[in-house]
C-alpha cells in the first residue's frame, strides 16, 4: 500500500495489428486514480474503455507507456508476477456474470478463494459484504434458479471475496433491465462507501456513470476529459 494513486499510467497506448493496418486502440492515456475514489469511464464503442479495463487488469499488454497499480510498475513484472497481481489486488466484474451453470452461488464465489489459494471459511467482513448484497440467503441456488440482478450480486461478490484494493467493473448493468441496473449500481456505491472500494466502471451509460465519483470521459483512444483526480 503507498499514499499515491492507486491506478496511474502514462502515456499509455495500444496499437492491433490486422492485417496491414495498425489499429491504435488507445493513443496516450494518462490515468490517475485516488484509493477509494469511484471513478467512471464514459465513451462511446470503438473509444478504447475497454482496451483500457483489460490493460489496467494485467489481461492485455500495452504497446508502450506506464502503469502503476497500488504501487507496483505492472509492466516491470513477470507473467507470473502480473497473475499474482490479479488474484490479490484486482476484482473483475463482467457484464455476462461468468458464473458456472453447474455450480451454486456459493461455490462460484468459492472458485475465487481457490484460484488465489485462500484457505478456510469467508470472514465476518465478507459476510457483511454478502448480507449488504442482499444474496446471503441465496447462496445454494444454482445461476438458473437466480434473476440476472442476483446473478450479477453473485458476480460482484465473487469479485470482492478476497478484498482486493481495486473492483475492475466492465458493463455490469448491460445485460440488466432498468431496476436491477439500479440496484446494482447503488450496491457499487454502497460498497464505495461503507467499505471504501476503488472502483473503476466501465459504461457506455451516462446515467450509469453518475454514481461514479468522477467520470472520465473516452474518445477515439484518448482521454478527453476528467483524467486526473482533484
Amino acid at each position: 500500500m503507498t499514499d499515491g494513486p492507486i491506478i496511474e499510467t502514462r502515456d499509455l497506448k495500444k496499437i492491433y495489428r490486422v492485417g496491414d493496418v495498425d489499429v491504435a486502440a488507445l493513443r496516450g492515456v494518462n490515468l490517475s486514480v485516488k484509493r477509494g475514489e469511484f471513478v467512471s469511464i464514459i465513451g462511446p464503442s470503438g473509444s478504447g474503455k475497454s482496451t483500457l479495463f483489460h490493460i489496467l487488469g494485467g489481461l492485455t499488454p500495452p504497446t508502450s507507456g506506464s502503469i502503476h497499480i497500488d504501487g507496483q510498475d505492472l509492466l516491470a513484472m513477470s507473467e507470473a508476477g502480473r497473475t499474482a497481481l490479479r488474484k490479490r489486488t484486482v476484482g473483475f466484474v463482467f457484464q455476462k456474470y461468468n458464473l458456472l451453470p453447474t455450480l451454486s452461488a456459493a461455490d462460484n464465489i468459492a472458485i475465487a478463494r481457490d484460484i488465489a489459494g485462500v484457505r478456510g471459511e469467508p470472514d465476518e467482513a465478507f459476510q457483511q459484504i454478502l448480507r449488504l448484497l442482499g444474496i446471503d440467503k441465496r447462496l445454494h441456488h444454482k445461476p438458473r434458479a437466480l434473476s440476472g440482478g442476483e446473478q450479477q450480486r453473485v458476480a460482484i461478490a465473487r469479485a470482492v471475496v478476497n478484498h482486493p484494493a481495486i473492483l475492475l467493473a466492465d458493463e455490469p448493468t448491460g445485460n440488466l433491465d432498468t431496476g436491477n441496473s439500479d440496484a446494482v449500481l447503488k450496491l457499487l456505491r454502497d460498497l464505495n462507501e461503507r467499505l471504501g472500494q476503488t472502483i473503476l466502471m466501465i459504461t457506455h451509460n451516462p446515467e450509469a456513470a453518475e454514481y461514479g465519483h468522477r467520470i472520465i470521459r473516452m474518445r477515439d483512444g484518448r482521454v478527453v476529459d476528467g483524467s486526473s483526480a482533484p
